[in-house]
């Protein structure tokens, strides 16, 4: 991890925070960090700073934090994913997460398979660790919100509209000939499909409401690696 990300019931008083667990197995195996040394940290939804460790020992650490700076700029951006396959859905939310992604919608479609609904990784708790694990690897602390939609109509008519309201409103799909636009520096909603892509007819839902179709080319590709391509074309 490149910042230890911290919560409320870390601190022991506002200076100094006792970690155990994962971030405390990581910070003495991987980091190999031990008294006097000093960490990337930050607390969540708030700012960043150094931890400096004053007691490593078999029951967890100790360190004395200083937050002096914020954390890196959002992105303007709305991200909108069918739901992808359970084991690429940690991917894709500690990627969208370390890229800058502050909301994020998880939604149904055609090709969607009905069992993805009842994966575990859904779970809130999956979620979260997925998000915190993408906040550490980009040294960033704001938490994005991340909500699931079963139903893709009435999403699509009754919230999504609103949502996207005053963004540049798109949609990938590899079978169109526009290009995703480049470098846009502006609020935008991004919607991205199944690696089949959407049907015909979920298109033409989103084109009523204003979305754009567009692609980055004839390459069909893995719902993490389009995520990553799309955000970086974009901003």
């Amino acid at each position: 991890m490149n910042l230890v990300l911290l919560f409320k019931e870390d601190f022991v008083d506002p200076s100094t925070v006792v970690l155990r667990g994962r971030r405390f197995e990581h910070i003495k195996r991987v980091h190999r960090a031990g008294v006097v040394d000093e960490l990337t940290i930050g607390v969540a939804n708030g700012k960043i700073g150094r931890g400096t460790i004053t007691r490593l020992d078999d029951d967890g650490v100790e360190m004395r934090v200083d937050l002096d700076r914020d954390p890196p700029p959002a992105l303007p951006l709305t991200l909108v994913i069918a739901l992808p396959r359970p084991k690429v859905l940690n991917r894709v939310i500690a990627s969208a997460t370390s890229l800058g992604v502050k909301r994020l919608f998880l939604i149904n479609a055609w090709r969607v398979e009905k069992s993805y609904w009842s994966s575990p990784r859904l779970a809130d708790e999956n979620i979260r660790a997925q998000a915190i694990i993408g906040l550490e690897q980009a040294r960033d602390t704001m938490l994005p919100s991340i909500e699931t939609r079963r139903f893709f109509r009435r999403f699509v008519e009754d919230e999504l509209p609103e949502i996207a309201r005053d963004t540049m409103k798109l949609v990938a799909h590899p079978r169109v000939d526009a290009e995703c636009p480049h470098n846009i520096g502006e609020a935008a909603t991004l919607v991205i499909g199944p690696e089949g892509g959407f049907i015909d007819a979920e298109i033409a839902s989103l084109e009523r409401i204003g979305f754009r179709a567009v692609s980055i080319g004839a390459r069909i590709l893995r719902v993490e690696t389009a995520v990553a391509a799309l955000i970086a074309r974009l901003y």
